[in-house]
């Protein structure tokens, strides 16, 4: 797919991974649709996009909420007559261990809060945004292509149970969807990163962080601009579907 002037939506994108993903869209003249509950930045992120001289728009939404998700889509097909791609960059990391023993007992236990929390944004958003702009492509007859953020920690990581299942299950789902969705002319792809250069990353403590970066192949963490790259490589070969693309620097978890 070339990106010039297709419509790209993408979730998350008023900071960190979605806004890289859309300046280097908008770099490749796509219009884009910016999904995200912060909606003085995605405005704020659209205005600044236009100057590149595509069109932006900026949607809050809830992407938990259904009939939000719903009413987003049909909205953004309103405004831009069609739709040919979405990024699910939208997620949450609430890590804990499943349980904490002290003296032989349980002292602590994952709530189920801190389970369903991670689920409902990393998998239902991911669902939900993905069958609505779905069902925009096939109703408005466009090829389309979904691209889902999964992480090296899909594998299962200590921790993680609630960000490694929601991991897993969107890198599934992409498998599930592009067998579905093929004969419409919709592809898939997601890319599984290890720790990226975030303001997440920041806020660990240096000591950590080096440790962690001593256990990397390439020695460093990802930059938000090579997860956007391998984006545009997912939507520019159209032989890519169904699979997940790791860009984790060697790490195995």
């Amino acid at each position: 797919m070339n990106l010039q002037n297709q419509v790209i939506a993408i979730t998350g994108a008023a900071q960190g991974l979605g806004k890289a993903m859309a300046e280097e869209f908008a770099k490749q003249g796509a219009h884009l649709a910016l999904l995200d509950m912060q909606k003085e930045g995605v405005e704020a992120l659209a205005n600044d996009i236009k100057k590149r001289g595509v069109s932006a728009l900026g949607y809050a939404v809830n992407v938990t909420d259904e009939a939000q998700v719903e009413q987003t889509f049909a909205k953004l097909v309103d405004d831009f007559g069609q739709i040919n791609g979405l990024i699910n960059s939208a997620g949450i990391m609430r890590d804990g261990m499943l349980l904490k023993v002290k003296d032989g007992k349980v002292a602590d236990k994952m709530s189920l809060q801190q389970f369903q929390s991670v689920m409902d944004v990393n998998v239902t958003g991911t669902f939900l945004c993905s069958r609505e702009a779905a069902t925009q492509m096939v109703e408005t007859k466009s090829q389309g292509v979904i691209i889902n953020i999964s992480s090296v920690s899909r594998a299962g990581n200590m921790g993680q149970t609630n960000y490694s299942a929601s991991k897993a299950a969107v890198s599934t789902m992409t498998v599930s969807w592009a067998k579905e969705l093929g004969r419409f002319g919709i592809r898939t792809g997601c890319i599984a990163p290890g720790l990226v250069e975030t303001a997440m990353a920041a806020q660990m403590r240096p000591e950590m962080r080096e440790m962690f970066i001593k256990s990397i192949p390439a020695q460093r963490l990802a930059e938000v601009e090579e997860l956007a790259h391998a984006a545009k490589f997912i939507f520019e070969n159209d032989y890519f579907t169904g699979r997940t693309l790791e860009l984790d620097g060697g790490t195995r978890v």
